[in-house]
């Protein structure tokens, strides 16, 4: 018999981490190929995660509204084929250790590190540490006194994998500090007080919690799930990109007469509503073939041109949080086609119905802040994308209008659009040229348009 560790997969773009919400499996119960083993919550959808081996579930790994990062094993599974694979793998985690052990001079040395490393830490008290944190911390020398100082942003506070590599970084210099205590020379005693300096790098997440009185009138209410996720992405984006925003204004009269002079038909054709969203989003995408370099992610260095256009719909739910469904290859659908999408993504997202796959691969996201009577809005970019677009409240205002007989001052639709972008690869030319060639397609929409 062999055993065979089951990994999270990677449930959509960004996300790095899962919390299991139930099994449905119990040990020693066989499991199917591609037959759901546990359901999960990742980032703003619950979703079932299949097996992708057959055989009798020997282990879990994790229980219940613990947190899994991606690529992490969860259970464990006992299949029939040779026991040779498994063998192999354990060979190769025993290897590192006689290499050690052969190095004579630093035996003295070394022996302690490697027995702390190997000692595992547990969870004896009310902090969750993941298999993952704890062998990070095993392998770094790490105790639990030292950990438990480590702020955490997961979910319940729990350290996550980006929480351990952000601490180690600025906690480089502390075994160097150690080292030299036997010889106490000037030379050596320059590093202790350079890690000093570093040392309050590792505790600036801390002032992030601010103590805040309790007069008692004051209800405490803990963040759900899904607004810890989306709290943790805001802040990520903001620290990640440089924000920039840009406004112009449009003239929605002729899209507007056009939409009430085709709404009855078509919902009566459709059996829905066709509302500005898809207009808009519409528009957006002819503007991204004109500005393509609008359409991009970034990666360290390196700019990810993307070639279909997947625009995200951020849509506010029945219970206050936010999600983003992404209608994806723009390019080639036409408005019917786009608003069907629209309708399709809206109804699911109001209905907690969604699949991962209809929250990744966007692109580029508007979102319409008009909705909620808001004139404009300068929405935060949704990682890793670079630019995102919030429509306003579209407002009958007097407009002065050119006329061939001269000025006049007309009452027209208008309406803001502002364009959020990542300055570190969009300037401002080519953002402000590309929100104001949105407005130019929305104003010269063509009012004979069949639906």
């Amino acid at each position: 018999m062999a055993r065979v560790e089951l990994i999270m997969p990677k449930m959509g773009e960004s996300v790095s981490e899962a919390t299991i919400i139930s099994w449905t499996k119990e040990i020693g119960e066989n499991v199917e190929l591609d037959e759901t083993i546990v359901e999960i919550a990742t980032d703003k959808v619950d979703s079932e995660v299949p097996s992708t081996h057959e055989g009798k579930l020997v282990e879990k790994l994790f229980e219940a509204d613990d947190l899994v990062q991606v690529g992490q094993a969860f259970a464990i599974l006992e299949t029939d084929g040779d026991d040779g694979a498994t063998e192999s793998v354990e060979n190769v985690e025993e290897t590192p250790a006689p290499a050690v052990e052969e190095t004579p001079a630093p035996a003295v040395e070394e022996t302690p590190k490697n027995e702390e490393k190997a000692a595992p830490i547990s969870n004896t008290g009310d902090r969750f540490y993941s298999p993952l944190v704890r062998n990070m911390a095993a392998k770094e020398n790490i105790g639990i006194e030292e950990l438990n100082t480590i702020p955490g942003t997961g979910k319940d506070g729990r350290v996550s994998k980006a929480d351990m590599v952000s601490y180690l970084k600025n906690r480089t210099g502390t075994p160097k500090a150690e080292a030299p205590k036997p010889v106490a020379t000037p030379q050596e005693t320059q590093p202790v007080e350079e890690v000093k300096t570093e040392a309050p790098k590792a505790e600036k997440p801390k002032p992030a919690s601010t103590p805040i009185p309790n007069t008692g009138d004051v209800e405490i209410v803990e963040m759900d799930r899904m607004r810890k996720l989306i709290s943790a992405h805001m802040t990520m984006s903001k620290a990640t990109s440089a924000h920039i925003t840009s406004f112009v204004e449009a003239d929605m009269t002729n899209i507007v007469n056009w939409r009430n002079s085709v709404k009855e038909d078509f919902k009566a054709r459709e059996g829905q509503n066709i509302t500005f969203t898809p207009i808009i989003i519409e528009a957006m995408a002819k503007a991204v073939k004109d500005f393509p370099m609008i359409n991009v992610s970034v990666d360290g260095t390196n700019i990810h041109i993307h070639k279909n256009v997947n625009i995200g719909m951020a849509a506010a739910l029945p219970d206050g949080n936010l999600i983003v469904p992404v209608i994806k290859h723009c390019q080639d659908k036409n408005l019917v086609g786009i608003t069907k999408s629209v309708n399709d993504l809206a109804t699911r997202a109001r209905a907690g119905k969604l699949d991962p796959d209809d929250i990744q691969g966007g692109t580029i996201t508007m979102t319409n802040v008009g909705t909620f009577g808001n004139l404009m809005g300068t929405p935060i970019i949704n990682q890793p994308q670079v630019a995102i677009m919030a429509c306003g409240v579209i407002k009958k205002k007097p407009v002065v209008m050119e006329t061939e007989y001269g000025d006049v001052i007309a009452i027209r639709h208008m309406m803001f659009l502002s364009l959020s972008y990542d300055h570190r690869v969009v300037d401002g030319a080519l953002g402000g040229q590309f929100v104001r060639k949105v407005a130019d397609y929305l104003e010269g929409f063509d009012t004979s348009t069949i639906v």
